[in-house]
C-alpha cells in the first residue's frame, strides 16, 4: 500500500472520529435547526455528507456520479454517512486502481466533508447544545477506524 493511500485513510478516520463527536446526541430537534432563512439545516448538511462520500466512492472507481439525496432521520442519516464512509475505506484498502489521484479525493469530497463537520459542531454551539472541543493531536485514530463506534476523548477541554 503506498504512503497517499495510508494518509487518505488516515484522514477518513480523522473525519469519521470528528463526525462522530459531533452527530451524536444531539437534541430531538436538531436536525431542522436553521440558523438563518440562507443557511442549510444540519440535516441537510448530513444528507449532503452522505452523498459527499458516495461521490467519492465513485471517483475513486472511475464512474463519477453525483446524487442530491433527501434528508433522512438523524439516526438514519447518520447510518448512511458511517456506511458511506466505510464502503470508500474498504474500496481504498482493497488495493483497487484509484481512477482519481489521492490528492485530488482529498482536496475534492474530503477536505469538503471535513468542512461540514465543522459547520455542523459550530451549528450545535448556536443552537445551545454545544460539544466539548479536544486536543485532536493526541486522539486515537487510525486508519480503518471509520465508525460511528470511536474511541473516547484523551484530552477535552473544560
Amino acid at each position: 500500500m503506498n504512503n497517499k493511500r495510508e494518509m487518505l485513510r488516515h484522514n477518513l478516520a480523522t473525519l469519521a472520529y470528528r463526525a462522530a463527536k459531533v452527530l451524536r446526541d444531539v437534541p430531538p430537534d436538531f436536525a431542522t435547526y436553521r440558523s438563518s432563512e440562507t443557511t442549510r439545516t444540519p440535516g441537510q448538511i448530513l444528507a449532503h455528507l452522505g452523498d459527499l462520500l458516495d461521490w467519492a466512492l465513485s471517483l475513486a472507481a472511475g464512474r463519477q456520479v453525483w446524487i442530491n439525496s433527501e434528508v433522512l432521520l438523524w439516526e438514519q442519516g447518520m447510518d448512511r454517512f458511517f456506511t458511506s464512509l466505510k464502503k470508500f475505506d474498504d474500496y481504498l484498502a482493497s488495493g483497487d486502481d484509484l481512477q482519481a489521484s489521492e490528492e485530488q479525493l482529498f482536496q475534492g469530497p474530503v477536505a469538503d466533508a471535513l468542512t461540514h463537520v465543522g459547520q455542523i459542531g459550530m451549528l450545535r454551539r448556536m443552537a445551545g447544545a454545544p460539544v466539548r472541543g479536544e486536543n485532536y493531536f493526541v486522539a486515537d485514530i487510525e486508519a480503518g477506524s471509520v465508525s460511528a463506534a470511536q474511541r473516547p476523548a484523551r484530552r477535552e477541554f473544560d
